[in-house]
């Protein structure tokens, strides 16, 4: 049997893998008719970085208060008018007081118009009577001009078009109710 000379511009083999490893990476920096990527040198980093650091004077990388970064997110969506308006709903009770907050509840605001909803016709009609004194005190609070009208609804009223006070062709029982 003949035994083959190996190729003496070959590199030695070994078994643990580390030569594929190499030849690999070798590979991976270069492609096809490109020169294999070398590594920046210090200085070429260090130009990098302080070209863009501002040195020792505050900028937008440094750590923010949470205060400050929230209020900057909610003047660049425009969300102001809105959070003012949400405030309504949450301090109802504080703003129009206990016995009113009992008996009614704001269920939406559009268009500087706000709604709300009452639990009986006889606190829709109060509310009616009240509607410009919780416009002023809304608007005390929000601003001027952000609410213009309150719109009450009373209770909602039972549904007759199922169940067994129904009527096939007709509207139910003649009622009033709201």
């Amino acid at each position: 049997m003949t035994e083959i000379p190996e190729a003496p511009d070959q590199p030695e083999h070994h078994d643990d893998g580390l030569d594929f490893a190499r030849a690999a990476r070798k590979a991976a920096g270069s492609g096809p008719g490109k020169a294999p990527r070398r590594q920046p040198s210090r200085d070429e980093v260090r130009r990098r970085t302080t070209a863009r650091s501002a040195g020792s004077h505050p900028d937008d990388r440094d750590p923010q208060l949470l205060d400050g970064a929230l209020s900057r997110l909610i003047s660049q969506h425009g969300w102001e008018l809105d959070l003012r308006v949400q405030s309504v709903f949450g301090r109802w009770a504080e703003l129009v007081g206990d016995e009113v907050a009992s008996h009614c509840t704001p269920e939406s605001f559009g268009d500087t118009r706000l709604v709300v909803r009452t639990d009986s016709t006889a606190w829709a009609t109060q509310l009616k009577l009240l509607a410009p004194t919780i416009v002023r005190r809304l608007n005390e609070d929000l601003g001027h001009g952000t609410i213009t009208a309150i719109e009450i609804k009373g209770p909602h009223g039972p549904n007759w078009k199922k169940g067994p006070r129904s009527v096939r062709d007709g509207r139910g029982p003649r009622d009033t109710y709201g």
